[in-house]
């Protein structure tokens, strides 16, 4: 990791750490956001970034954790939750109850718990990328890592 610090990073790696993490930090000097731009920087598949997309499902936030080569079937998805619905989250929607920007919301850190999902198909990825707080940093973990950290239900999200 490089000299950059955000209070959101800060927190996201200090809950990380005392969750037994030991993996890497990765600085993108000018952010990235896109998982393709990302990947790109990496050097991995795309597949293996973990995008943390937030929904308003009738004025409650849901975290869903997606493989950058997937669109979350929203119908699909709130059907099989049994939610009214998931529409696209304001930014900030994102910010009230994440605590974290669109382009670098990570899985853990918020600051109001969220209901989390977890696409089943990031476990094809090892490791797998998630933003770290902010959009010029991520933190690589695996599938079962992360289904940990987060507590999250495994879905198909597409």
């Amino acid at each position: 990791m490089t000299d950059f610090r955000h209070p959101s990073v800060d927190r996201v790696i200090a809950i990380l750490r005392s969750a037994g993490w030991d993996g890497t930090v990765h600085v993108f000097p000018d952010g990235v956001r896109t998982a393709q731009a990302a990947a790109d920087g990496l050097g991995c598949e795309v597949g293996a970034i973990a995008n943390s997309l937030v929904f308003d499902a009738g004025g409650r936030p849901v975290l869903i954790l997606t493989s950058g080569v997937h669109r979350v079937d929203t119908a699909k998805v709130a059907a099989a939750l049994g939610l009214p619905g998931l529409d696209r989250a304001s930014a900030e929607f994102v910010r009230l109850h994440t605590g974290q920007s669109i382009g670098g919301v990570a899985p853990v850190g918020h600051t109001s718990r969220l209901p989390t999902y977890l696409d089943r198909t990031l476990a094809d990825y090892d490791p797998i990328w998630a933003a770290a707080g902010h959009s010029h940093a991520v933190f690589d973990t695996s599938y079962e890592q992360l289904r940990d950290l987060t507590g999250a239900t495994e879905i198909d999200v597409d």
